[in-house]
Parts: structure tokens; C-alpha cells; sequence
């Protein structure tokens, strides 16, 4: 198993740390190392100051959100760090929520299978760089032939020629639809949580996976004296993501936690959260589910839960990155030896 590291987007500050503790991260073998973007910081533009600080770990956004850019100009943002990394960029979309895409962006939101699917083949194209763009879809249209167009727009191909035109593209997707068209279209996967001890809850929906299929996978690494310490910042964060990121009745994350087998619990979490009440809501996580999702307490625990990962689906674990690089040299030990 291989071993990323996740700086996510940033919060009120841009982390301090970025490159000494990425490039600590190089040195220890680190396979991976990803950034995010939600309503703040983007995702491409640290990427390119952490390409030029490092020189071989593997670039890759997790995720790019696709109601940002269109799709050609993602497709330039990828030629671009390609480039400049000398071939270690791996380009992570997701279509985000509606309050997000709606709210943010203004955006529509709806339809986002499809939407993903039209996105992605402008991608490949451009990086294929066979012909002109001429594509006709339902959300894309190049040239654009739409409402306001003075149609004077023609096909055009990319003036610089990618540094590779299989650069991997992986998906972030948590719906069973999402996720199995992830598994058709996509070189890889970046689900949000994932469990080696439920991994029925995926199984149908990765069938369709071609040989080679990468899944590189978010978990929350806290090495602590005791499990229950362990779990607290992991609690928090569920309580926030299945709580309030989304609108009721449409919140990813709360239907995947039912997918789990805790419906009842996401239902009461998301009620609480909305109420007010978000001690209740973060007391409210289960610890069964909470543990699942995560690797949490002694070393010696961590070890022992590791070999379910090992007998997983997935090929790296996303350790989130803090400014502590003792603990990624403990991954480091207990992951690759």
C-alpha cells in the first residue's frame, strides 16, 4: 500500500508548513501528496509551489471542483502542472453540492452524472489532441452555440502539446450512480470515506472497474494513548460534513453514512446540526462508524487495523496533513516498513 499526503483547501490562513512538511513526506517515501478547494483557496495554484519545491512525489487535486471552470480550462491548468512537475500531476474532479455549485459558483446543479461525464470527455480530448474541439453536449458546447453567441467561434486544438495524453484523471464520488461511472470513466477513485470493514457498501458499484483501477483513500490518522481521544477530531469532523455541509434531504455525506447502516443516527445528527445543537450532533457520531472510516490510538492498534487496509481494494491511504512530522514518520514505519 502506498501513502498520500492531504492539505486539503486552507482555512482563514494558508498553512505555514506547505513545503517542509511535503517535502519531509518526499524523503519518507511518500507516494502522493493533494490539495482541495471548496470556497477559499484553489487547488491547482499550491500545486505548482509544491512542484517546484519537490521533485518526486506525485501531484493531484482531490478535488478540482467542476462548476469552477469550464473544461477546457481545466484541461490547461492540467497541461500546465504536467509540465512543471515533469510528469507528476493526477487530476482529482468532483461536482461538489448545490450549495456549493448553486450558492458559490452560480452554477445549476442539477443533472451532475451527466454533467461529470460531458466534463471528463472534453478532458480527454483536449489532452488527446487528435483534432479541433467540436463537441455538442447537452451542458458543453464547443464552439458555443447557444443563447448570446455571435457565431464566430471555431473548433481549436491545444497550442501546447500535453506532456501526456493519458494523464490520469480520478473522480470523487459517494452515490452508488456517481461512484459506478467513476469506475467506467475514470482512471481512479477518491471516495471521502471509506471502510475496509464495509466495503459492501461499494462493491457493486466498483464491479465495473478495469485492471489497474486506483483508489486512493481519505482517512484520518490520529496516533493517541487511548481510542477514545483518538476519536474525538474525527467525530467533530463527521458531525460537521453529514451536519451542515448540504441541505436537508440532500447532503451526501448523510446519505452515505446510511449506506453504513446508521441512517437513523445521520438523520439526527443532520436535525441537530441544523438546530443549533452542535455538541449534540458531534456526541451523536457513533463510534462503530467513526472507527470504520479512520485509524485512531496506539501505534500497536494502528498496526493490527492496518492489515484490513492492506486486504482492501484500495491502493493509498490519504493521511491529512498537520504541521506534526513525527506522526508521518510513524506512517511512514507502520505503512511501508
Amino acid at each position: 500500500m502506498k501513502l498520500g499526503l492531504m492539505w486539503g483547501y486552507w482555512g482563514q490562513l494558508p498553512p505555514p508548513d506547505v513545503i517542509s512538511v511535503t517535502q519531509e513526506a518526499e524523503r519518507l517515501g511518500f507516494d502522493s501528496v493533494w490539495t482541495a478547494e471548496a470556497w477559499g483557496s484553489d487547488a491547482f495554484t499550491p500545486l505548482g509551489w509544491i512542484a517546484g519545491h519537490t521533485s518526486t512525489i506525485k501531484l493531484g487535486t482531490s478535488v478540482v471542483q467542476l462548476a469552477a471552470r469550464t473544461p477546457t480550462a481545466t484541461a490547461m491548468a492540467a497541461i500546465t502542472l504536467d509540465h512543471i512537475s515533469n510528469g507528476r500531476f493526477q487530476l482529482g474532479l468532483g461536482v461538489s453540492g448545490p450549495q456549493v455549485v448553486e450558492g458559490w459558483y452560480g452554477q445549476p446543479s442539477n443533472k451532475p452524472l451527466a454533467r461529470t461525464r460531458e466534463y471528463v470527455e472534453i478532458i480527454r480530448r483536449v489532452l488527446a489532441r487528435q483534432d479541433p474541439l467540436d463537441f455538442d453536449g447537452e451542458f458543453y458546447q464547443h464552439p458555443y452555440r447557444g443563447p448570446g453567441s455571435v457565431g464566430l467561434g471555431k473548433p481549436l486544438k491545444a497550442i501546447t502539446h500535453p506532456l501526456r495524453r493519458d494523464l490520469p484523471i480520478y473522480l470523487g464520488a459517494e452515490g452508488p450512480k456517481n461512484v459506478a461511472q467513476t469506475a467506467e470513466i475514470a482512471d481512479g477513485w477518491l471516495p471521502l470515506y471509506y471502510s475496509p470493514y464495509h466495503q459492501d457498501v461499494y462493491a457493486g458499484s466498483l464491479a465495473g472497474a478495469k485492471d489497474g483501477f486506483d483508489i486512493v483513500a481519505g482517512v484520518q490518522v490520529n496516533i493517541t494513548d487511548t481510542v477514545e481521544e483518538g476519536l474525538a477530531p474525527v467525530k467533530m469532523m463527521l458531525a460537521f460534513y453529514i451536519g451542515g455541509m448540504g441541505a436537508k434531504g440532500q447532503n451526501y455525506h448523510t446519505k452515505l453514512m446510511g449506506r453504513f447502516g446508521f441512517e437513523e443516527q445521520a438523520i439526527a445528527i443532520q436535525d441537530a446540526f441544523f438546530e443549533g445543537r452542535r455538541d449534540e450532533a458531534i456526541a451523536m457520531v457513533p463510534d462503530e462508524f467513526a472507527d470504520a472510516i479512520s485509524l485512531v490510538g496506539p501505534p500497536e492498534r494502528i498496526r493490527d487495523r492496518l492489515a484490513a487496509w492492506d486486504e482492501s481494494p484500495v491502493s493509498t491511504l490519504l493521511v491529512y496533513a498537520t504541521g506534526d512530522t513525527a506522526k508521518l514518520r510513524q506512517m511512514a514505519e507502520l505503512v511501508l516498513g
